[in-house]
């Protein structure tokens, strides 16, 4: 029995069809008395085909989920109408003529990287078509749509036999388990993004035991507090994204390193991390193979934890910006000190560290600490020490421009010395001299004798000119002389 919620619609299609195929036949067999009715033959053969049309939409209706399917979407955004050229790697699909009513059109054009992010996605479609559509693509974006079945992104993967790169962010997923059987069609995929799905640790687990290849896996937004370990380790993961988390114990973190043992680079901003609680030679060993670490914003606080970070074998790459332990130093002292504190980092902050910077940090380093107590200074600076040896204090050297002078202002036979300012022009010193020789600036002249020139007293004479261009120093002369008539 049909479920009575469908509406009276049920009832209505099936008459509807039955009564234009009698109506048909009636035609067929007194066709001469009913070819000037209004209606003629033709019309109502489009009755029996829209009726038949819309009694098998209903009936699909009612075994597929409601919402827009995998398949509709991609037909509307890659049909020749949107795509009319190829566009990108890729190649177009030739699909035959179907009947109608079917989304499929003549020729879509299907790049090899497909997106279809925040498009009402809740379900597959029909899977033979997906599997004649996407038989050459490699990556596939479906974040942002409303997909919270399991099943329907299985029935969407298992049909792309070669994808490698997944992005099911923000999709409802953990509406739903996920069953082994349905993670085994995810098994060719190297690259996973499950960002803001609110995955549960048992789903990630799944797919860990599933996806023989996975290389690179995002976990963000996913409000995880704690990491929950794998009951098997996955040997061939080398990324692991999962920033912007509730993760502040070490102890929870230590749990990746158990679970991804070949973890090439491990990405953990703006957790608030506090402190790194683990042995050196533990350290070794849970990240024998770490080459990069990102600990932006997390909730770093002393020195003890940045020197920790030697502790990985293979490290060469660290970014630190924006942990409370920095924001006391300033940009320069920053870089310098955990540049030196991490002798073998090569790139820190996204920027190349180069020799000759590495020897200026080291260098400093040894500066800075030399006034400390003995208990405050690290074990680094002895070591720098040993590789320097003791350095002098670098002397104070201020390269900033002199601002004013003194000088012998002459004038007939009285000498005055006064401090100018030398970013004054020569009208404005004339005013300043105008009550110390009693002549108006109009009726004076200025002549400047640099004290080592060898070719005597130069005239001032342009009035916009700035003092600090004509090099003056201390000690050198400024003759007033009137103007003759």
């Amino acid at each position: 029995m049909r479920d009575e919620a469908a509406g009276p619609g049920c009832l209505l299609l099936p008459l509807l069809a039955a009564l234009a195929v009698c109506l048909r036949g009636a035609l067929d067999s007194s066709q001469s008395s009913w070819e000037m009715q209004k209606w003629p033959l033709a019309a109502w053969g489009m009755l029996e085909l829209s009726c038949k049309s819309m009694w098998e939409v209903q009936e699909g209706s009612m075994d597929q989920p409601s919402g827009r399917s995998f398949m509709q979407v991609l037909c509307e955004k890659y049909s020749p109408e949107n795509f009319p050229y190829r566009r990108g790697p890729g190649m177009g699909v030739h699909v035959p003529a179907t009947p109608q009513g079917s989304p499929m059109k003549d020729r879509l054009n299907l790049p090899s990287v497909l997106v279809l992010n925040s498009c009402g996605i809740t379900c597959a479609g029909d899977e033979n078509e997906i599997a004649a559509f996407c038989a050459h693509v490699f990556e596939l974006d479906l974040s942002d749509n409303k997909l919270e079945d399991w099943h329907e992104v299985s029935k969407i993967v298992s049909n792309v036999p070669h994808l490698e790169f997944l992005n099911l962010s923000s999709n409802p997923l953990s509406l739903s388990v996920l069953e082994r059987s349905c993670a085994g069609s995810f098994a060719g995929v190297r690259k996973l993004v499950l960002n803001n799905s609110k995955a549960s640790w048992e789903t990630v687990h799944t797919i860990l035991q599933e996806l023989p290849d996975l290389e690179e896996l995002f976990l963000c937004l996913n409000d995880y507090e704690t990491v929950s370990c794998s009951p098997v380790c996955c040997q061939s993961l080398k990324l692991l994204h999962i920033t912007d988390n509730n993760l502040q114990d070490w102890t929870e973190i230590r749990k990746l390193g158990i679970m991804f043992p070949s973890l090439d680079t491990l990405i953990l901003a703006n957790n608030n991390l506090t402190t790194i609680e683990e042995t050196e030679d533990s350290l070794a060993r849970l990240f024998p193979n770490l080459r990069s670490i990102n600990l932006h914003k997390s909730g770093l606080h002393c020195w003890e934890d940045i020197d920790k970070l030697n502790s990985f074998p293979k490290l060469e790459e660290v970014k630190l910006l924006g942990i409370p332990l920095l924001q006391s130093y300033t940009t320069e002292e920053r870089r310098k000190l955990l540049i030196a504190r991490l002798p073998s980092i090569i790139k820190l902050n996204g920027s190349i560290v180069a020799d000759g910077e590495r020897e200026d940090s080291e260098r400093f380093f040894i500066r800075y600490y030399m006034e400390f107590p003995e208990e405050e200074v690290p074990f680094r600076y002895h070591e720098l020490v040993t590789k320097y040896g003791k350095l002098e204090p670098l002397a104070v050297v201020d390269l900033r421009p002199q601002s004013s002078v003194k000088v012998e202002v002459h004038f007939q036979d009285k000498v005055e010395e006064m401090s100018i300012r030398l970013d004054q022009t020569v009208a404005e010193l004339k005013k300043h001299l105008k009550t110390v020789v009693q002549l108006s600036t109009s009726n004076m002249l200025l002549f400047y004798l640099d004290q080592e020139a060898p070719f005597g007293p130069e005239e001032m004479k342009y009035s916009s000119r700035a003092l600090h261009s004509y090099g003056i120093r201390d000690g050198d002369k400024i003759y007033v002389e009137p103007r003759m008539k």
